[in-house]
C-alpha cells in the first residue's frame, strides 16, 4: 500500500489589510487612507513611513475602492504619435516610471497621426475615468483639440493648446537648440547648409523649419529654396530627401534634420554614395534618441530630453488634478533643448582645416648613425 497522500491544497495566506499597515506604521487607518489616495495633507516623512509599512506587510490597495472614496482613479492617460519611432517608447518609459513613483497608473495609446484614431483613443480614456490626459503627439489638429476639451478635466498638450480652464502646455524651445546647431556648423566654416523638415502639416515641423531659417538669417546666410526639403520624420523619408539633394547641381556641405530618424536615413542614403560623413557632408539630427550615439558615425543632434518632457507632463497633470499643489495655477512648462556634439559634424569639404585634417603626416627622415 502506498503512503499517505500529500495534501496539495495549501491554505492561502490571508492578504494584508489597511489595519495591518496602520499597526505596522504606528498611525491611524485614516492616515494610511490619505497616504494611499495621495492627499497632500500627509507630511512627507509620515507618508514614507506608511509606504514602507505597505511594502513590508504586502498590502495591495484596492484601486476601485480608492477611486470611489477619493473620486479619483489615480490613472493618467498618455497619447503618443507612434511606437515605431524610438523617441516615443523612450518617452513612454520615462512617463510611466515617474507616474508610478508618484502613485499613478498609466493608460497608453498611439495615434499613428490619425485624427479619428486619436479621438477614439481619448474617448476610451474618458470611459476609463482617467484623471487627466497628456497628448504628446506634436501634431494634433486644432479642430480635434476642441472636441477633446468639451469635458472640463486636466489635459496637457505639446507646443500649443486651447485657452481654456485645465489646459496646460509644454513649450519646447526649438529655436534655442536649432540655433546652437546652425552656429556650430557656421563655426566649423559651413555656409551652404540644407534642412530636411518633418511633415509641414505639423506645427512642430513648421516651428523647427522656421527656427532654422531664422538662425541662418541671424548669421547673414541665405538658404536656396531647393535646400529646404520636406520629409516624413522617418528613415525612409531621410533617404528620399537625400536623393533629392543629390540631384542638385551643388550638394550642401551640411544637412540639419528635423528629427533623428530623418538624420539616420540621411546617413544611410549617403552611405550608398561616394559621399562620406562628416568628411564630405556634416549631418545633425534633433531629439537625441538613445540610438543616436550608436549609429556610425555617432550622430550630432539637438537633445530634447524625454525625461524632462515626461516630468513636465506629470507635473502639469498633477497641477490640474490636485488643487493643493503649488503649481496649480501654472499653465505653461518650458522644455529646454541643447546641442550634443558627436562625430557626424566636421569642417566643410575643401576647406583648409579639412585638408589639413586629411593630409597624411610626413614620415621623419631616418637619422644616420
Amino acid at each position: 500500500m502506498g503512503g499517505p497522500r500529500k495534501n496539495t491544497n495549501r491554505l492561502r495566506a490571508p492578504s494584508a489589510s489597511i489595519r495591518d499597515v496602520a499597526q505596522r506604521a504606528g498611525v491611524s487607518i485614516a492616515t494610511v487612507s490619505r497616504t494611499v489616495n495621495g492627499i497632500s495633507t500627509v507630511a512627507p516623512e509620515l507618508a514614507e513611513r506608511v509606504w514602507s509599512a505597505i511594502r513590508e506587510v504586502g498590502y495591495v490597495p484596492n484601486t476601485q475602492a480608492r477611486a470611489l472614496v477619493s473620486g479619483r482613479s489615480r490613472l493618467l492617460g498618455l497619447v503618443v504619435s507612434e511606437i515605431t519611432n524610438p523617441f516615443f517608447p523612450e518617452l513612454v518609459q520615462e512617463f510611466e516610471n515617474l507616474a508610478v513613483e508618484q502613485g499613478y497608473e498609466v493608460f497608453i495609446g498611439s495615434t499613428n497621426y490619425d485624427p479619428v484614431r486619436t479621438e477614439l483613443l481619448v474617448r476610451r480614456m474618458l470611459q476609463r475615468s482617467v484623471d487627466g490626459v497628456a497628448i504628446m503627439t506634436f501634431g494634433i489638429e486644432q479642430e480635434l483639440i476642441q472636441k477633446l476639451v468639451d469635458r472640463a478635466f486636466p489635459m496637457v498638450f505639446v507646443d500649443s493648446g486651447p485657452d481654456m480652464p485645465n489646459i496646460r502646455v509644454l513649450k519646447v524651445d526649438y529655436s534655442g537648440g536649432i540655433r546652437e546647431a546652425v552656429q556650430h556648423l557656421a563655426a566649423l566654416g559651413h555656409r551652404n547648409i540644407a534642412f530636411i523638415s518633418g511633415p509641414l502639416q505639423m506645427r512642430s515641423a513648421i516651428a523647427r523649419r522656421d527656427a532654422f531659417l531664422k538662425s541662418m538669417s541671424e548669421l547673414g546666410l541665405s538658404v536656396p529654396r531647393e535646400h529646404i526639403v520636406e520629409g516624413t520624420h522617418t528613415m525612409e523619408g531621410g533617404i528620399k530627401a537625400t536623393e533629392n539633394l543629390l540631384h542638385l547641381g551643388e550638394m550642401p556641405t551640411a544637412i540639419v534634420c528635423s528629427n533623428d530618424m530623418t538624420a539616420i536615413g540621411v546617413l544611410h542614403g549617403l552611405h550608398r554614395t561616394t559621399h562620406e560623413v562628416p568628411d564630405d557632408i556634416s549631418v545633425i539630427g534633433f531629439d537625441d534618441i538613445h540610438l543616436a550615439q550608436f549609429v556610425l558615425p555617432p550622430l550630432t543632434t539637438v537633445q530634447m530630453s524625454c525625461k524632462l518632457l515626461a516630468s513636465a507632463a506629470i507635473q502639469a497633470l498633477r497641477a490640474g488634478i490636485e488643487p493643493g499643489l503649488s503649481q496649480a495655477h501654472q499653465t505653461e512648462w518650458s522644455i529646454p533643448t541643447h546641442l550634443v556634439v558627436r562625430q557626424s559634424t566636421s569642417f566643410p569639404r575643401g576647406s583648409l582645416p579639412a585638408l589639413a585634417k586629411t593630409r597624411p603626416t610626413p614620415r621623419r627622415a631616418a637619422t644616420k648613425s
